[in-house]
Order: structure tokens, then C-alpha cells, then sequence
């Protein structure tokens, strides 16, 4: 167990913890959360012994090892597969010791703890690792100095995650990472076996890896057992009990003075009075957390409507040489109210894809035909590298919109979420999500009709990327995503398309499927690297079918759990309703709230028909999931015996 006893932090003259105590439990899986800038990385740093504290103590075993990623990777000559064995010290230096040493007991010896270590395994483990984190085997065996440096971030990660640590510091891990590293890093997670400590803003992550919450909030540190929606309703059925009793301690508050006021001079009930008044003084009040407001982003609708199909396109190819297309044979359709996730590995041609329709990239060959007056807006990551460090957001809009009357330019940037002040600061002393904030106003200023979006939400903390759902959910246009979050992709988009082998195709599944086939894969390649090159086994494919089999069942049972419980929820409220409405002395009743209560059985019934046909149709998929081979498992079938 880690104990952090009464510690207090305090860097360049700020207060980030004030005497806080939490006693973390051993092989925990903990997301760590809290505002941007609350302290959570100087607690990291506090905890590797980078930082000395100003009050408190960090308790912890003797020989705890603790690990946290590299900040950089140098781009040496060294092969991934042999920076990640490295990671592990003691066994990097057990072998180098057998390669040398001469006494055949101590050569027994370390051959015996290279065994208990399953030292012999590693290569394979190793691989692994690195496999789930987007490098093939012959990516592995190149140079580090033949990657850039988000990609060496990963090998970063996968020698951390390969060492092993008892304490296992993760800083945002998933920033670097496509989709398909963040499915199989957040499997990996859960599994992990000692102590984790994960800072992120992966609401995904939190929920399917974590069994704790860490909250850091106004100094304090705050435990909360359950994964983030768990600690979400927590926290909101929390306040809502403080401010329950904050309401009851304040009428007795405003009895006991009234009490003092009026018998005080009198000499019968002055004694009464004082008692009361010096009750008055030792009373503690409540204190109520409230959320600190987050900005919501406000896109602005197209004033010209557009028809469908917005873009069309024939036999497109694209790439940056003549003769190395990236993708090629593209034809598709996007519509006015498409809303489209990209899925696919980094370096599948996604990103490329986007630069295309935002009309940064000319096609190869083939014919794109755009509705005519169509707007579009692009949005992506790097584009922060190209703001005007010296400049403010009101200059930045100023270059778009040089007419514009000031009063006009400032309620655009108010759309933004940008306060009066962040308006008039300059660029380089914005933080990451303010940056994306003014990088996302800027982009959506001319009231486009679709917006294309890479990486959106890598710099917003939750609560932001909650409010840039809900701004995308509002959006009357069509919405292009690559994205890294699986939360964002679930709660704002309605297709899927793939980019794979030189192409983009629509993928015929929601995301659960794609996550299910995503982990199947990387554990049906782990296990084929136990044979001899050239061989699988037998039952592989077989097996492989029967896991995905299972996986798309046991989730639509999950699914059709949850519909049930909520159908006999409603179909309780809705039995409540209409025997308060056929009660004759409910219309006898002054302030009945007729109108009101006849539209929510109208609602409720609605609702509970929705419901129904919802459960009916996952019960049809259920029921020929269980008796068919789905279209998915038949091609990962013949994926895995070509």
C-alpha cells in the first residue's frame, strides 16, 4: 500500500496540496483526475522523488520500484526490440553478467533467477507489447533513429509498461497513440498486475481500466472507489446531500437567531438565549463543493443549406509522390448530415484523407465532385504550431474578418469559450486547451457546412470534451473525426469508415465490434509467435471465430440487459401515472398539474415504445448472432488463415 500522510506541495510560490492524506491500495488500477494545472504531474514528480514536499510524508514499501515514461526518446541506432528488453535492468545486467563470468556456480545461479524471472520469455513479451502499440515485427527491428518523435514516445511507454514497475506512473498515455494502440492499452491496463496511477482525460480509459478514481480538487486529494462514471454519480449525489443539509443547517441557523433576537433583553429567557447564541458560534457549517463552470464551444449553423450528396467521389487516389499512392480506388459519398468517425492505425492514410477534403491535398486521380457553395472547416493538432505566438485571439480573428466591428469580432471569440481576458492574451501564454479552443473558432468562423476534425480533443480536459460533444451533437452539418477517443466517437458519431491496405471503406459494426476484433487480433498474433515461422495452428481460426462469436453476444446481452432494466423502470414510473390519473380526486385537487402530467404520460409512453423496439430488434440480433456466423467473424476467419 502507498500512504501520502498530511502532504502539502508548493511550486514557484502556488499551494497545489494542502495536508492531504489518501492511502492508495497495492495492484490498484487508479485514474488520477482534476482539472488542467491542479497539480496531478507535480504530484507524479513528488512521488519519483524530483520534488521535495512541504509538509507530510509519502509511505511506501522498502525497494518499491517506481516507473514513469521518458518525456523524450533519443533517436539512436539502437532496434526497438532491444531499447524495450533494456528496460528491464536486472535482467540486461544477469545477461551481460553470464556472458562473462567464469565461476560455473554463480553462472548456475544467475541462469536460476533468469528462469524465476522468465527471463527467456521477454523477446516474445516485448514483442508483444510493442505489436499492441502499432509496431509490426519488422518496424521491431529498426532503429529508433528511423521514427519520429511521437512514435518513440510509444517505444517510451512500451519499455515502461515491459519493466514492469511496482508503481506504475502514467502521464496522458494515449496522446501519442491511434485508436487501436488506445483499445489494446486500455485492455492492458486492467490487466496490469501491481499499482497503476493514471493521469488522463480518456473518459473511456477511466471507465474500462480503472477500479478507483484519485480526485484532485481545490488541494485536496479525493478517493473514490469505481471506475469514472461511477465516481461522476457519486460526486453528483454527494453534493446534492450538502446541500441538502446546507439547507437544514440554515434554517436552524436563522431559528436559533431569531430565538437570540427576541429573548435576549428578556430576563425569563435570557439564559436560554445565550445558550443558544454561544450554540450559534461553535456551529460548523457545510461546506458545498460546487464544479467550476466550463465554457461551452458554441458552432455557428450555415446560413445557405447545402443538398446531399455533399461530396462525391470516383476512383480517387491520393499520396505525396507520383508513384506511392497512400490511398487509392476511394468512392465514397458523404452527405449533409453524415457523421463519420475515421478509424484505421496511424499511417493508414487517415490524416491524409483529411488534408484531401479540406482542399490542403490534390487528388491523384480519379474525379471529386463538391456541392457547390459548400463550406468547410478543418480542424487538426499540428495546426497549433502555426498560431501567432505574439499575437492575441482578437488579432487572430482580426486577420480572417478585417471589417468586422470590434463588438461583433469579441462575440465570435466568445463562442470559443475564451473569457474577455484569454481574448487579449497572447497566444504562447494560452494554455494546450485554450489554444484548441481559438484553433477551433478560427476554423468554424465562416459557419461551415461539414467539419473535419483530426485529434480534437488531445489538449481539453473532460469536462471540455463533454462540452465539445454536446457542441458536436448540436451541429446541423456533417461531422468527419479521426480520433483517439472512443467516449467522443460513441456519443457524437453515427458511421464508421476504415482505412486499411491502401484504402477507406465503410465498416459494417459499431465500436464495440471494431474494439472486440482490434483484441482478438493483437492476442491471436501474440499467440502465433510461440510457433515456427510459416505455421498456425490448426484451431486457431476456429477459436478465433468462437471468441468473437462470444464477445458480439456477451455484449448484446449487456445491452439488452440494460434496455430491460430501464424498460421496467419506466413501465413503473409510467404505472404511477396513470393510477394518480385515475384517481377521481386527483382532478378535485386545486394545482393538479393536469397539463404538465398529461405530457409526461405522453412522453413516457413514447419513450417506453422506443425502448421496446430497441429491445426487439438487439433480441433479433442476439438470437441470429447465436445461430449464424457473423459477416465480421467470417473475415477475420479468412484473414487468419490466408
Amino acid at each position: 500500500m502507498l500512504i501520502l500522510d498530511n502532504i502539502s506541495i508548493r511550486l514557484a510560490g502556488r499551494l497545489l496540496l494542502d495536508h492531504s492524506s489518501v492511502a492508495l491500495p497495492e495492484n490498484g488500477k487508479i485514474g488520477f483526475v482534476g482539472r488542467n494545472g491542479a497539480g496531478k504531474s507535480t504530484l507524479f514528480r513528488a512521488l519519483m522523488g524530483d520534488l521535495t514536499l512541504e509538509t507530510g510524508t509519502i509511505i511506501m514499501p522498502a525497494g518499491l520500484r517506481i516507473g514513469q515514461v521518458a518525456q523524450e526518446v533519443p533517436g539512436s541506432n539502437d532496434r526497438l526490440i532491444d531499447i524495450v528488453l533494456a528496460a528491464d535492468k536486472e535482467r540486461a545486467a544477469l545477461l551481460a553478467e553470464a556472458e562473462t563470468v567464469r565461476d560455473p556456480m554463480r553462472l548456475a545461479e544467475i541462469h536460476m533467477h533468469l528462469a524465476d524471472k522468465n527471463a527467456y520469455a521477454a523477446p516474445a513479451r516485448a514483442g508483444a507489447i510493442l505489436h499492441g502499440l502499432g509496431f509490426n515485427a519488422e518496424a521491431q527491428q529498426q532503429s529508433a533513429a528511423q521514427f519520429s518523435g511521437g512514435w518513440r514516445m510509444r517505444v517510451a511507454l512500451a519499455a515502461m509498461l515491459f519493466a514492469e514497475p511496482d508503481l506504475l506512473l502514467l502521464d496522458e498515455p494515449t496522446n501519442y497513440l491511434d485508436i487501436e494502440g488506445v483499445l489494446w492499452l486500455t485492455d492492458y491496463i486492467k490487466r496490469y498486475p501491481h499499482l497503476a496511477l493514471i493521469i488522463s482525460h480518456d473518459r473511456d480509459l477511466l471507465n474500462r481500466s480503472v477500479d478507483a478514481i484519485l480526485h484532485l480538487d481545490r488541494q485536496k486529494l479525493h478517493f473514490w472507489q469505481g471506475n469514472y462514471d461511477s465516481f461522476a454519480r457519486q460526486r453528483v449525489e454527494k453534493m446534492a446531500l450538502q446541500q441538502k443539509q446546507a439547507a437544514g443547517q440554515e434554517a436552524k441557523r436563522r431559528h436559533m437567531e431569531a430565538f437570540v433576537t427576541r429573548f435576549r433583553a428578556k430576563a425569563t429567557k435570557a439564559k436560554q438565549a445565550q445558550s443558544r447564541l454561544k450554540m450559534l458560534e461553535k456551529m460548523q457549517f457545510v461546506t458545498i463543493w460546487r464544479d467550476e463552470q466550463v465554457e461551452p464551444f458554441r458552432f455557428p449553423h450555415a446560413v445557405k443549406a447545402v443538398a446531399s450528396p455533399i461530396i462525391h467521389l470516383t476512383n480517387i487516389s491520393l499520396g505525396y509522390q507520383p508513384d506511392k499512392p497512400v490511398l487509392q480506388n476511394l468512392n465514397l459519398r458523404i452527405d449533409k448530415q453524415d457523421r463519420i468517425a475515421l478509424l484505421g492505425a496511424n499511417g493508414n492514410g487517415k490524416s491524409t484523407f483529411a488534408r484531401f477534403l479540406a482542399g490542403r491535398l490534390k487528388p491523384q486521380t480519379g474525379t471529386a465532385v463538391f456541392a457547390p457553395d459548400l463550406k468547410i472547416a478543418f480542424f487538426a493538432q499540428h495546426q497549433m504550431d502555426d498560431l501567432y505566438p505574439e499575437e492575441t485571439a482578437i488579432e487572430h480573428f482580426r486577420r480572417l474578418l478585417p471589417q468586422e466591428p470590434e463588438a461583433k469580432l469579441r462575440a465570435r471569440i466568445a463562442r470559443t469559450g475564451l473569457s474577455t481576458e484569454k481574448m487579449q492574451t497572447k497566444a504562447k501564454n494560452l494554455s494546450g486547451g485554450e489554444k484548441a479552443r481559438l484553433l477551433m473558432g478560427l476554423a468554424v468562423y465562416d459557419a461551415p457546412h461539414l467539419l473535419i476534425l483530426d485529434e480534437p480533443t488531445n489538449h481539453l480536459d473532460i469536462d471540455s470534451r463533454e462540452e465539445l460533444i454536446e457542441a458536436l451533437n448540436n451541429f446541423d452539418g456533417a461531422i468527419i473525426v479521426i480520433s483517439h477517443d472512443r467516449y467522443l466517437i460513441e456519443a457524437g458519431i453515427d458511421r464508421l469508415w476504415q482505412a486499411a491496405e491502401g484504402g477507406i471503406t465503410p465498416y459494417d459494426g459499431d465500436m464495440a465490434h471494431y474494439a472486440a476484433n482490434i483484441l482478438a487480433e493483437s492476442r491471436r498474433k501474440n499467440k502465433d509467435k510461440k510457433l515456427p515461422a510459416g505455421q498456425i495452428a490448426p484451431q486457431t481460426a476456429s477459436a478465433q471465430i468462437r471468441a468473437i462469436k462470444r464477445e458480439q453476444t456477451a455484449l448484446l446481452r449487456k445491452k439488452i440487459n440494460r434496455i430491460e432494466d430501464l424498460l421496467h423502470r419506466q413501465q413503473q414510473a409510467l404505472q404511477h401515472l396513470n393510477d394518480e390519473l385515475a384517481r377521481p380526486e386527483f382532478y378535485q385537487q386545486p394545482n393538479n398539474r393536469l397539463a404538465e402530467k398529461t405530457a409526461l404520460h405522453a412522453a413516457l409512453t413514447q419513450k417506453l415504445q422506443q425502448q421496446e423496439a430497441e429491445w426487439l430488434s438487439l433480441q433479433e440480433e442476439l438470437d441470429k448472432a447465436e445461430q449464424n456466423q457473423p459477416a465480421a467473424s467470417g473475415a477475420a476467419a479468412r484473414r487468419l488463415q490466408q
